[in-house]
């Protein structure tokens, strides 16, 4: 620890936040480009896998329900409880957009916080940060609420897509958060 570098949560979770935001864009980012690798491939099932970064659905004649990724599930169940109206199909991408950030921005933040009181969570520069919010989200959380198919229904290749883009997003927030949490 740097001298006058003290303990703070506020400081922590603050820098976890903009962590977040970056790693969120980052983690869309990858998600884009692996897509246009893999082309024709089956999409993620994940809470954090945006659909315009998954892999694109191999059957288009799947209704919109089957093809919402788990964050347009959220924000539609949202919108149908809090506005008591159904989203178009362009208001579940933008509010899916929003969940997605507020889950990653928002996890980050803990993380943040987390960093101030057990430095130790920062093991890896962030990748098992990454990989804990891949299988505690997407493989345990998303599927127990019903937002996707048990992680057995998915074959490898999308486990290893969602994992890999998770490792992405768990670095990218290490790096950004420490470099933030520096000069605050």
């Amino acid at each position: 620890m740097r001298k006058g570098y003290e303990n703070n949560l506020w400081k922590g979770m603050a820098a976890g936040v903009v962590g977040g935001l970056v790693a969120s864009w980052t983690m869309n980012q990858f998600q884009a480009l692996w897509s246009k690798l893999a082309e024709g491939s089956e999409r993620s099932h994940g809470a954090q896998s945006m659909q315009r970064g998954s892999p694109p659905q191999p059957s288009p004649a799947k209704n919109d329900e089957e093809q919402d990724d788990a964050t347009e599930r959220v924000a539609s169940a949202i919108s149908e409880t809090v506005l008591d109206r159904e989203l178009t199909k362009s208001e579940k991408e933008k509010a899916g957009a929003v969940v997605h950030y507020g889950f990653g921005t928002t996890t980050a933040a803990i993380y943040g916080a987390a960093a101030e009181l057990a430095p130790g969570v920062t093991v890896c520069n962030g990748l098992a940060f990454g990989a804990a919010v891949w299988l505690v989200a997407d493989e345990a959380i998303v599927p127990a609420l019903g937002l996707s198919k048990p992680p057995t229904e998915y074959p490898l290749s999308i486990h290893v897509y969602s994992l890999s883009s998770h490792l992405v997003y768990g670095l990218t927030a290490e790096i950004v958060r420490r470099a933030t949490r520096h000069v605050l």
